[in-house]
């Protein structure tokens, strides 16, 4: 009996058959994955407002945004010698292994998945929605609707894009990513244009009004760090780097510093033609600025703003999709999910689980609080990464460590990831920190009886079944250490 490739097992189970091997293709070429490029990330396009909201004062923000890149570079620099020591692509997932065993290293697989990875999805897929409504709306309040339902579109079109060929996803990444650097471009020189022309009124009296409350401090810097976020990227394909111990470091002190001078110009930038409050109002920041400063030609603004965050979405759906790869690959989650489709050899079932997860997160949140539920979490694991350093000086201190930080630099952010998750939780508990807590907690539920001593439902063989036949997906026949996976 065949159907589309499709046949019976000797059990009478049907399973997609294809005579060519099937793996993840090796074509990785983003361009943000190469160690000698700079990351700007999309989330500087929508931080400043919120940031300045919890800060109260334009001074505090500007302190808040350089504190960000040094943590981000303090941070990077501990992950370098976590990365030069066991170079294995996997970054956290390799380090917790290495540290504390199968449970750690499980866990932050089953938090990336379901958690960090849908919700950085939903955060810029609802970012772009409110650029483009943000254009076609001018002088009219911006429609909730409108913005989930253009995301949730988007959503839907990187999935296919992604579903339906890796050379177009990667095309798409490449292509895109420079109108993120057009958009950084047009606003510093515009800055520059109006700080000469003298429009600095707004940076008087910097300080006045400024936040006291560790708890707004601490999502001020959530909101800061989103923007930083990919400092620890390098770290996952460290394998593929050149003599990793000399250029990793170098990578870091040439990017990092780079972004931050460019992150606090922008933040300047906005204020030499809006006011904070105005800041503060304005759903699409960089469209305002683009309008006041670009005259005719402000549609520029919002279309490089538009295709930058467009790009850095379909980027954190490929990696998605190859991180439910490897999860099923290791027993970490539905073995279906490590299957990929027989013709593109795209990982179709995790590439869909995704964006179910991320559709629910756009339908139920909000950008600011998707941003604090990613932070909140991705801080969890930053310190649980320093910890596993700290360990490992001692547990294994005869091994190999090419780059070697000082010791100081690891423990300083251990305590800055310590307050990111304590204080919000002190000062203004929020359901998202309950909600990252109970679903940990679910994590370790399911570890013992689905992972440690592998019970497998009755239920699952036959769903897997049905859905290798819907979504014509098979197992892959390459062992997992023999596959590239893109994070």
């Amino acid at each position: 009996m065949k159907n589309a490739g499709l046949i019976l097992d000797d059990d009478g189970e049907p399973y997609v058959h294809n005579s060519r091997p099937t793996s993840l293709p090796q074509r990785r070429c983003l361009l943000s994955h190469r160690p000698h490029r700079i990351k700007f990330c999309s989330g500087i396009f929508v931080s400043p407002s919120g940031l300045l909201v919890r800060t109260g004062s334009v001074g505090l923000s500007l302190i808040v945004w350089f504190s960000c890149g040094m943590i981000s570079l303090l941070g990077a620099l501990a992950y370098a010698e976590l990365g030069t020591m066991n170079p294995s692509s996997g970054a956290e997932y390799v380090y917790f292994m290495d540290a504390f065993g199968s449970f750690s290293a499980y866990m932050f697989s089953w938090t990336s998945a379901l958690i960090l990875k849908p919700s950085q999805i939903a955060i810029i897929c609802l970012s772009f929605a409110e650029y483009v409504v943000e254009y076609f709306t001018t002088g009219c309040e911006i429609s909730e609707i409108s913005v989930k339902l253009i995301s949730v579109i988007t959503i839907l079109t990187l999935l296919y894009i992604n579903c339906y060929s890796v050379k177009l996803a990667t095309s798409v990444q490449n292509v895109f990513t420079t109108g993120k650097l057009i958009a950084i471009l047009l606003i510093i020189c515009g800055g520059t244009f109006g700080l000469l022309s003298g429009k600095t009124h707004n940076l008087h009296n910097m300080f006045e009004n400024s936040s006291s409350s560790y708890g707004d401090i601490a999502t001020a810097f959530y909101s800061g760090l989103w923007a930083y976020d990919g400092w620890n990227n390098l770290n996952y394909a460290t394998e593929e780097i050149k003599n990793p111990s000399v250029n990793i470091p170098k990578a870091i002190f040439i990017s990092i510093p780079l972004v931050t001078s460019c992150y606090i110009l922008i933040n300047i930038s906005y204020l030499t033609v809006m006011t904070p409050e105005e800041m503060i109002s304005s759903e699409a920041v960089a469209v305002t600025f683009g309008k006041r400063v670009l005259g005719m030609v402000a549609w520029l603004m919002s279309f490089t703003v538009v295709i930058s965050t467009f790009g850095s979405a379909n980027g954190t759906v490929f990696a998605a999709g190859r991180l439910l790869f490897a999860a099923g690959r290791e027993g970490h989650m539905l073995e279906v999910l490590s299957h990929v489709h027989v013709r593109s050899l795209t990982p179709t079932p995790g590439l869909i689980f995704t964006a179910i997860i991320a559709i629910i997160m756009v339908l139920s949140g909000s950008i600011y609080s998707l941003i604090d539920f990613f932070s909140f979490t991705a801080w969890i694991f930053y310190g649980g990464a320093m910890v596993a350093l700290l360990v490992m000086r001692y547990t294994k201190p005869e091994a190999p460590r090419p780059y070697k930080v000082c010791i100081i630099i690891p423990i300083i952010v251990l305590i800055i990831s310590l307050y990111l998750t304590i204080a919000p939780i002190i000062d203004k508990p929020q359901l998202e920190y309950l909600y990252t807590i109970l679903f940990l907690l679910f994590g370790v539920l399911c570890y013992f009886p689905f992972v440690k001593y592998k019970y497998a439902p009755p239920c699952i063989k036959s769903m897997t079944s049905h859905l290798q036949i819907l979504l014509e997906v098979t197992p892959t026949t390459i062992p997992i250490h023999e596959i590239e996976i893109p994070i």
